[in-house]
């Protein structure tokens, strides 16, 4: 990356800060307070930086007298294809609607129509989910004080510029823009934060900087500002979309002792695998991270200028990360990767070619998948020979190259990685491999660090390139970015130890779950002006602070206690996964079923009802394989999101244990615990003489009844079983049989009656024998 490109994004980055300096009590036009901001309180008197905050908008680039080569031109079109794609108007000042709230950009998704709004936090990895709420909230001169004075401070030294530094400020303003609105006008929908605006402008910039220079056009105020209308119809820009395929049975084929934390090792590793996979990628065409539009569930988009060197970058990166994966794994993970061109009016959807995009994208993809490998891949793996690997991990269960203890060499290298990953922070990117790192593709090996050892390497290891801080941020430039993880674990614990923490029977659950109808979300989940690159970027960068950032959060402060009857409090559980959309979490049963359900609350008010969730949920001995779980669970979660009514798929369900106990959420929540769980509580609270004998019994009738002389048995039994003495008693227990029989002879009730059974007996602890039986 060229110091003058760095420049152009640095300055397209901070083109807009003065929106913060002119809402925190200065009444000056913002291009002209963000200068003097940048000058004067954070240190920065370079002229192209300060040129094209000055002069980002064409009404003042026009009458200034700047060379026809200068950035600003760039940034100023960039800005306004980021702004045309925001579908507002762009306005110089700050009017008295300075401090209106950020709308949220659910309140458009999927026919939504509401209008609720965030309140102004800053983020950080103790952060609760920012929800969108109705009433009034202050975004006052105080709240853009102390936004203006960190940001100063933080951007002294700046100068000193690489693509490291960029990355860095990317994280400062991500944690401190993302809920502030770039619009302070009513005239349009108020919903792009500030952050997302800056960053689609660099990105646009930093690809048209490219495309330009390919075709050595330096007279950018002719190509820019003279002919906008004509250049938005050029191809200057592709879209990239990665796919990881095999990540199921590659995070899941362990059969081992210590199984659920070489689980979350390979997990993460996926993660940083990603995350490498798009820096090397940006990195080689000479681009930031400002360019990665979405990056989750082994999947990302990244935007790059339509150049030769981008497409041949692209060809090249897919085959080094294919025969990494080859060489490393065999045909278990494969990559898919896919670009096309379009033009600045096809991303702000001016000729609705914005789902065309994503349409060309999918197609690519599905026929990499169908025909995976280069002829010289297929030689490479027809040359091997069946000596080559005569062994098998017995850890992963591949054969492999093992040493004296069975294990292969990767995963050798993830057990040291297994115990990091709960305790170090910071995971850096070294060139070659180094002593005690896991390798990754491009010639790469990946290492955990402690702020301290992290500080220590920065100044001796030459081989280092980059480190990523997971939900930390670290001020040096040499982070490449913050990663959002899902990390929560109850520390220190082990399956068999959660089944042996569980409410009664000791078992664990393993949960699976993800959102309904992402895909379709993405491509035409906004409508019309609305369906723009900006607007699914915002999206899918809340999805994922939802699932990488808040859900740590969600299972630090449990709050629904339908089964435990326990105050809100720590979940006792660790997440395997948690990407841009789904959920891998294991813990003791009780845990999982709750926090399933405050997952599901907390998705739907979110988004404002505009996502929904389908989950799987399995119960387990504490012994019991996860490699196992994890398929059965898969085969639960495919059975609630196959959930009908009246032969119309409606998905949002849950399958509890087995096919049979699938319910949409609020009726497992209302009827299935709410009201039989319930009442099977309060009954068996004051008639503890009967006990889970009695409730065997009638579970054995219920599940038969389709035999019409079991009702008649229930019924019996039912009756036989009444007290002999006692009004009230026997009152009650009358009342408590009527409705009984009347659940039984109803087949929905009777499914979920049966559901209450299972969870009122594995509620209450009793002889190991008996438990067996209740499954």
């Amino acid at each position: 990356m060229t110091d003058r490109e760095l420049k152009l994004i640095v300055g397209s980055l901070l083109h807009d800060i003065g929106k913060i300096v002119c809402r925190s009590s200065d009444g000056r036009r913002q291009s002209m307070a963000g200068t003097e901001f940048l000058e004067k309180e954070a240190g920065i008197t370079d002229k192209v930086i300060l040129e094209i905050v000055r002069y980002h908008h064409g009404s003042d680039l026009g009458q200034a007298a700047l060379p026809d080569s200068s950035p600003a031109y760039i940034a100023c079109i960039s800005d306004s294809i980021a702004a045309a794609a925001d579908h507002r108007e762009d306005v110089d000042g700050e009017g008295p609607e300075a401090f209106i709230p950020l709308d949220s950009i659910f309140n458009i998704l999927n026919k939504n129509d509401k209008k609720l709004h965030y309140k102004p936090v800053i983020l950080d990895d103790r952060s609760g989910p920012n929800m969108p709420v109705s009433e009034p909230v202050s975004y006052d001169e105080g709240f853009y004080n102390k936004v203006r004075t960190t940001i100063a401070a933080a951007l002294k030294g700046a100068e000193a510029l690489d693509d490291k530094c960029v990355n860095s400020l990317l994280c400062v303003l991500e944690t401190h823009l993302s809920y502030l609105p770039s619009s302070a006008s009513k005239s349009g929908k108020p919903d792009i934060s500030l952050y997302d605006h800056v960053k689609m402008t660099a990105a646009y910039a930093s690809c048209i900087f490219l495309y330009l220079e390919e075709q050595n056009c330096t007279d950018y105020k002719a190509r820019l500002l003279n002919s906008a209308d004509a250049f938005c119809k050029e191809n200057a820009f592709r879209l990239v979309s990665i796919d990881l395929s095999g990540i199921q049975k590659f995070i899941y084929t362990i059969h081992s002792e210590g199984a659920l934390r070489m689980l979350r090792a390979r997990s993460f590793y996926l993660e940083i695998l990603m995350e490498h996979m798009i820096d090397e990628i940006l990195s080689a065409i000479g681009l930031s991270r400002a360019n990665l539009l979405y990056s989750g569930g082994g999947h990302c988009y990244i935007l790059v200028p339509n150049t030769e060197k981008a497409v041949h970058c692209i060809q090249n990166a897919e085959a080094e990360i294919n025969s990494f994966f080859l060489s490393q794994f065999g045909v278990d993970l494969f990559a898919a990767v896919a670009s096309t061109a379009c033009c600045a009016d096809d991303l702000e959807n001016k000729s609705e070619g914005y789902a065309q995009i994503f349409y060309r994208l999918s197609d690519q993809l599905s026929a990499k998948k169908s025909s995976r490998y280069t002829p010289e891949q297929i030689r490479l793996l027809n040359r091997q020979k069946p000596g080559d690997s005569t062994r098998e991990c017995r850890i992963c269960k591949t054969s492999s190259r093992v040493d004296e203890e069975q294990i292969c060499p990767f995963c050798k290298s993830l057990i040291s990685l297994s115990g990091d990953i709960l305790y170090k922070d910071y995971f850096s990117i070294y060139e070659g491999k180094e002593k005690d790192t896991v390798l990754l593709p491009f010639g790469k090996s990946l290492k955990a660090h402690t702020e301290k050892e992290l500080r220590e390497t920065l100044n001796t290891d030459p081989s280092f390139i980059r480190t990523y801080g997971k939900n930390k941020f670290y001020a040096e430039k040499s982070m490449a970015t913050r990663l959002w993880v899902g990390d929560y674990t109850a520390a220190g614990t082990t399956t068999e130890t959660y089944a042996k923490e569980a409410a009664g029977i000791n078992r664990i659950a393993v949960l699976r779950a993800d959102v309904d109808n992402l895909g379709t979300a993405f491509v035409s989940g906004f409508e019309g002006k609305y369906r723009t690159l900006s607007r699914t970027s915002t999206f899918s960068r809340q999805l994922s602070l939802f699932f990488k950032l808040y859900i740590n959060h969600i299972l630090e402060n449990g709050e629904y206690h339908g089964l435990s009857g326990h105050q809100q409090g720590r979940r006792n559980v660790s997440i395997v996964y948690s990407g841009g959309d789904d959920l891998f979490i294991v813990g003791s049963w009780n845990d999982v079923i709750e926090l399933a359900v405050d997952v599901r609350k907390k998705l739907e008010t979110f988004s404002e009802g505009t996502l929904t969730i389908s989950a799987g949920i399995g119960l387990y001995p504490g012994k019991y394989p996860l490699s196992v779980t994890a398929s059965e669970v898969a085969e639960l979660e495919d059975t609630a999101k196959a959930y009908s009514e009246n032969g119309t798929i409606l998905k949002n369900a849950v399958a509890l244990f087995a096919e049979e106990n699938t319910y949409p959420w609020k009726i497992f929540e209302e009827k299935v615990v709410g009201e039989k769980l319930r009442l099977l509580n309060e009954f068996l609270d004051r008639f503890d003489e009967r006990g889970n004998a009695f409730l065997y019994r009638l579970l054995e009738l219920l599940r038969n009844m389709e035999e019409r002389i079991n009702l008649a048995r229930f019924a019996y039994l039912l009756a036989r079983l009444e007290p002999k003495e006692g009004k009230d008693k026997i009152e009650a227990y009358r009342d408590f049989s009527r409705t009984l029989y009347g659940w039984a002879q109803d087949p929905a009730d009777k499914q979920q009656l049966i559901t209450a059974i299972y969870l009122y007996v594995y509620l209450n602890r009793i002889e190991e024998g008996r438990d067996e039986a209740a499954e």
